[in-house]
């Protein structure tokens, strides 16, 4: 039987499949029909084979969790500097410098959200999806510091829900923003293997795919062409934030100022931190270790430490980690610049990978872990920066999540939160606003993005004198 360009390519990827312990596809694939050969190889050809030998095999690069672990030093809004350092981050969005980016790859499965995590419906009364949220402050931004370009908003989706994210957009008008002004980009994915180290298949022409986790943001942007663009507009610095949080400052004056202005920062990553609410709060915490910032993992962190407290009766470690970061374009390119020997390090996570059994063809829906996940996790760039600064901010201003249908970080204590702040905010300006007991806001109330983004925002807003139980406003 004649050779075919099938063969050919198989044929010159199968040294490159030996060398990395993954043999057990040759055969696989040469028992395919041409075209599923092809999609098949398309995506073997797409893998960095002696990357994935070398975490099969062990070699991971993530570094221990545990070590000479000390809390960072951390500054806030009441800092010396912080009238000067707001002055700097509103000249930077002023003068174009800013770019906004949201990682939005999250499925809203555990939410019961048929759709992208973004499509949800977040807020308090009008149930204003979070993209629409995000794309209001951009707006309102712009209508502040007026700069000459439209601020760029950068959404990294997933293979998953990249179709549906940007149809989304397109039948909401992108949400008022400008033509050209949103640039949509892929999250890369790493191959699923067996405790063996080899490449698990979900089908007979398809690999076992799952996201490389938030720090794969990064390469994202470098592999989209997103970076290279911003350094053409002028872009100095990315705003990064994960999608799930309707409270999100995504263009901070003080933040950014802090970052890029502060001598205490170096201006290539800077993170900002709420104090834990509890030892047992599943987010990660930001750490000193070894001279330098750090993030560990809340299921990292030794007991001893998680509960240990200072002498003011606080949480020693109680710098919970927000995903919310100031980013460098210059630092961005320089962790993905190609050959770069810095980079961030992967980290294995033991699942349950559903797989095709490729002895009988069947597909295994396995009862226990059998497979290894790698992804990366962005908070892993903060040691590699030669300063990198944390700022606390109040977690009624700026932190409520959206991840579970119920409890803790749900929607339902999300709009409860966002209902509170509105009501913090409506107090300073002198409006009564009833309350429970328990001090929650005892009203829904909602405050949009372009009619404030902080308390002193309705200084100018005419605003009612008081707000009664049970009551919707919208302001």
């Amino acid at each position: 039987m004649p050779t075919t360009p099938t063969d050919h390519r198989l044929a010159a990827l199968a040294p490159a499949l030996e060398s990395a312990g993954q043999a057990h596809l040759i055969p696989w694939c040469e028992g395919l029909e041409a075209s599923a050969r092809d999609r098949l190889l398309d995506q073997l050809a797409e893998l960095d084979l002696p990357l994935l030998a070398r975490l099969s095999g062990g070699g991971g690069d993530e570094s221990a969790a545990s070590g000479d672990l000390e809390p960072p030093e951390t500054v806030d809004a009441t800092d010396a500097a912080a009238l000067e350092r707001r002055a700097a981050g509103e000249a930077m969005l002023a003068a174009g410098k800013v770019a906004a980016f949201t990682v939005a790859g999250g499925q809203g499965t555990r939410l019961g959200w048929n759709g992208p995590k973004g499509t949800f419906p977040s807020t308090i009364v009008t149930g204003k999806p979070l993209f629409r949220v995000f794309a209001e402050q951009i707006l309102a931004t712009q209508d502040r510091f007026a700069p000459s370009e439209p601020i760029p908003w950068y959404v990294m989706t997933s293979p998953a829900n990249d179709a549906d994210t940007q149809a989304f957009f397109r039948d909401n008008n992108r949400f008022g923003l400008a033509p050209g002004q949103v640039f949509f980009l892929v999250q890369g994915t790493m191959p699923s293997v067996d405790f063996e180290g080899r490449v698990l298949l979900e089908s007979p022409d398809s690999l076992c795919l799952n996201p490389d986790g938030h720090g794969g943001s990064l390469r994202a942007l470098r592999r989209s062409g997103a970076l290279e663009e911003m350094t053409a507009r002028g872009i100095e610095q990315i705003s990064y934030f994960q999608v799930d949080n309707p409270l999100v400052r995504i263009l901070d004056p003080l933040f950014l100022g802090f970052h890029a202005a502060d001598p205490r920062s170096s201006g290539e990553m800077s993170g900002k931190m709420v104090a834990k609410r509890d030892a047992g709060e599943k987010v990660g915490v930001f750490c000193r270790r070894g001279g330098r910032t750090t993030v560990v993992e809340y299921s990292d962190l030794p007991k001893e430490l998680a509960e240990a407290s200072d002498a003011q009766g606080r949480l020693r470690f109680r710098a919970g980690n927000i995903a919310v970061h100031a980013i460098s374009v210059d630092f961005a390119m320089r962790l993905t610049e190609e050959g770069a020997e810095i980079g961030l390090p992967f980290h294995r996570a033991i699942k349950k990978v559903p797989h095709l059994d490729l002895a009988t063809g069947a597909i295994v829906a396995p009862a226990e872990p059998n497979a290894i996940k790698f992804e990366t996790f962005v908070f892993d760039a903060m040691p590699l920066a030669k300063r990198a600064l944390v700022m606390e901010t109040s977690r009624l201003e700026e932190f409520a999540p959206i991840k579970n249908a119920t409890g803790e970080d749900s929607a339902e204590s999300s709009r409860q939160a966002q209902s509170d702040r509105a009501a913090s905010w409506l107090e300073a300006r002198g409006v009564k606003v009833a309350r429970h007991a328990d001090g929650h806001a005892a009203a829904r109330i909602e405050i949009e993005p372009r009619t404030a983004l902080c308390a002193a925002d309705l200084a100018t807003r005419p605003l009612p004198d008081r707000i009664d139980p049970g009551s919707e406003v919208v302001i």
